[in-house]
């Protein structure tokens, strides 16, 4: 079964750059189960507001530029936090980087902080503005 991007998904996808929509888009075709994009561009106070909660360990986040998205598996009509589920994801996003020619990372392959839902293109290839 394919599946696509709805609505709330590809709202949260304006201001990402366009090398990570690709492969989020091709992901979701290719995958073996349907997700949800939960958050693309972030502002500064969003940033603010989960670093204070948290749920980020950084005020210099790649979502504040448009650089990483982060995707939830949704299953049965609900956004689910099983990690074997994020698991199915990684493999269709890796998968569908190699097949448009994009680097990215997994926040889930991260060390000391794993964040499933995670996904950012490298700073080597595409920095910060300035």
């Amino acid at each position: 079964m394919a599946f696509k991007l709805g609505p709330r998904s590809l709202l949260n996808l304006r201001g990402v750059h366009p090398d990570l929509v690709r492969v989020v888009k091709r992901a979701i075709s290719i995958s073996d189960i349907d997700f949800t994009v939960i958050e693309g561009l972030r502002t500064p106070a969003r940033q603010k507001e989960l670093f204070a909660k948290g749920a980020t360990k950084t005020m210099r986040s790649r979502h504040i530029h448009g650089f990483a998205v982060d995707i939830a598996p949704y299953v049965a009509g609900s956004i689910r936090w099983d990690w074997p589920l994020f698991d199915k994801i990684e493999a269709a996003m890796k998968k569908a980087a190699h097949l448009e020619n994009v680097s990215i990372t997994w926040g889930g392959d991260w060390k000391s902080f794993k964040d499933g839902p995670h996904w950012e293109l490298p700073h080597a290839k595409y920095p910060d503005p300035k």
